[in-house]
């Protein structure tokens, strides 16, 4: 990765224009650091907080009449696990710290790689990092290209297909239940299956690359059947 330059797009960039010695943080898993201090996790923290920033930002210049309770929801989805996972799959973070794990560690880390938490929490780092190093303005630039999707898909007034179908079956004073049916697949690829009940009633199967995306699958699917008139 210290290859990438500028015409690498999202958090890429963002990576290869790091400082070696930040660069070397944002790949270190509190397993294998010297001290917890050492690891990823401050970078994440700040990452996390650059990120809600730079989001929120983003919705209030694009909905300039849309309330704060609208906006927070529209921020959750576009800073939620699925899409900062997506986003660090597509800049090839969860490869880059697979290869940069001591040598005793590289099969756990290949493991690691594969889950949307961890995932995630590289995406996060690697924002975090490059606020200290490169600063507002290009941090900015490249979390916008990074999560242009999610911030595409957010839209007022529509919620995400789990707060949906709760809030659906809350009126009828019904509970939504999720279970895992499946999981299959290597570390680095696993894909998950989840079946949804309301009532009691299975309504609903779906797969993804984690848990809740699984999960938020399945809701679609449930309240595609209950657009057609199926029973809940």
């Amino acid at each position: 990765m210290s290859g990438v330059g500028a015409a690498a797009p999202g958090l890429a960039r963002l990576l290869g224009s790091l400082e070696p010695r930040r660069r070397r943080q944002v790949f270190t898993h509190s397993s294998w650091a010297p001290r917890r201090e050492a690891s990823y996790e401050r970078l994440e923290f700040l990452g996390d907080s650059v990120l809600d920033l730079i989001v929120s930002e983003e919705l209030m210049r694009r909905f300039p009449s849309v309330d704060e309770g609208e906006l927070s929801w529209m921020r959750q989805s576009v800073v939620a696990r699925e899409s900062c996972a997506a986003a660090a799959a597509a800049a090839g973070l969860p490869e880059a710290f697979a290869e940069a794990a001591p040598a005793p560690r590289r099969a756990a880390a290949a493991e690691l790689s594969g889950r949307p938490s961890v995932r995630a929490a590289l995406a996060e780092a690697t924002i975090g990092a490059a606020w200290l190093d490169l600063g507002a303005e290009a941090t900015r630039a490249a979390v916008l290209e990074a999560f242009a999707p999610a911030l595409d898909d957010a839209v007022p007034g529509v919620r995400d297909p789990k707060t949906t179908l709760q809030e659906l079956a809350a009126r009828d004073r019904r509970e939504v239940a999720y279970e895992l049916v499946g999981a299959e697949g290597p570390p680095q690829d696993r894909r998950f299956t989840s079946r949804v009940l309301v009532g009691g009633r299975p309504m609903g199967e779906g797969s993804g690359p984690s848990k809740q995306a699984s999960e938020q699958r399945a809701a679609a699917r449930a309240l595609a059947a209950l657009s057609e008139g199926a029973p809940c």
